[in-house]
């Protein structure tokens, strides 16, 4: 009986020593996405490494699946898992919740026409982040009270980096997400060197610039520019 004990307590101890991984937040600093559109004929993994060479703060895989069969987007995000994860930066994949379970990817982020968040919490559990992209007060509320882990605020400026994009919301939404909430937030949305210290300005702490980076035909110096920008700007 003693001994019976004795592994029933030893049970319990070690299974209180295992402890469920950290979960990310979405740091300050610039968020990329990847992009091959734009990327001047790179592929995503490739890109991927460059950004982190220039010393990205988060990378999002972004790709539909009309683009690309659901084989070849499985493959670039097994590989940019393993990017992200040896520098210890969080890797988000747009959309695909399934995708981001089967990689073992720090989060997901949906837009305003995609899984509700709350049912999207149930399948991907409390250790992944939650991204919502959100284009007024209204759907950054119902984001936040829907337990997002972090929104998308924009677009800031009028973009064609994605189909059906709405109307810049321009400074006004942006200053009130900075002033008003707490939460994590992501500016994006036609954001370029020569306007970012003016949305850091407005109180943008984590800033998305897509085509500046992706479309750079030096990937890792330009980000190392954005970056002198951005903490001048603060």
């Amino acid at each position: 009986m003693n001994q019976l004990w004795e592994l029933k307590d030893m049970e319990m101890r070690n299974s209180e020593s295992v402890k469920p991984p950290k979960k990310m937040v979405l740091p300050n600093g610039i968020y990329g996405i990847l992009a091959e559109k734009f990327s001047r004929g790179r592929d995503n993994v490739t890109v991927a490494r460059l950004m982190v060479e220039g010393g990205i703060d988060v990378i999002q895989y972004r790709e539909k699946r009309h683009k690309k069969n659901m084989q070849e987007m499985y493959e670039e995000c097994l590989a940019i898992r393993k990017i992200t994860r040896e520098v210890g930066i969080p890797f988000i994949v747009n959309d695909f919740a399934d995708l981001a379970l089967m990689v073992k990817a720090d989060g997901v982020h949906v837009g305003q026409d995609d899984l509700p968040l709350t049912a999207l919490r149930d399948l991907v559990g409390d250790q992944m982040i939650i991204g919502c992209s959100t284009h007024s007060r209204e759907q950054a509320e119902k984001a936040i009270k829907d337990g997002a882990d972090y929104i998308g605020v924009g677009p800031v400026f009028a973009t064609q980096t994605k189909e059906d994009v709405c109307d810049a919301v321009g400074f006004s939404y942006l200053n009130h997400v900075a002033t008003q909430h707490t939460i994590p937030f992501v500016a994006i949305g036609g954001i370029k060197k020569d306007n970012l210290g003016d949305v850091v300005g407005q109180g943008a702490r984590c800033v998305c610039l897509v085509t500046e980076i992706v479309g750079a035909e030096d990937i890792p110096e330009t980000i190392r520019e954005i970056k002198v920008i951005y903490k001048s700007s603060i």
